[in-house]
């Protein structure tokens, strides 16, 4: 929603900052692999959260994923517009079905 908006917002304007004064640049500048590797391990650290069940670690981790997986979505020039429009054209589209014609 508008939180995640504002996030990606956040992050196009930090592509050109000091890659030293911050750290969403300095992903960026590392390049999309780097950004790709940090929101894996961000997604492992989810994982672990979610199966110690601590509700306060699931936000805190799902919320370093999020933020993680913009950046990597950044660093490929990919908008969320762009994911919003596939979960859109998903909808009513039974889960197994849309995975076999993939």
């Amino acid at each position: 929603g508008e939180a995640l908006s504002a996030l990606e917002a956040v992050i196009a304007a930090r592509r050109g900052a000091d890659p030293g004064e911050s750290y969403t640049a300095s992903l960026l500048a590392a390049g999309p692999a780097r950004c790709a590797k940090k929101l894996g391990e961000e997604a492992v650290e989810t994982v672990i959260a979610l199966i110690e069940g601590e509700e306060g670690a699931i936000a805190a981790e799902s919320a370093d994923l999020l933020y993680h997986l913009l950046v990597a979505l950044a660093a490929r020039g990919v908008s969320l517009d762009a994911v919003a429009a596939r979960l859109a054209a998903r909808q009513g589209v039974s889960g197994h079905a849309e995975k076999a014609a993939r």
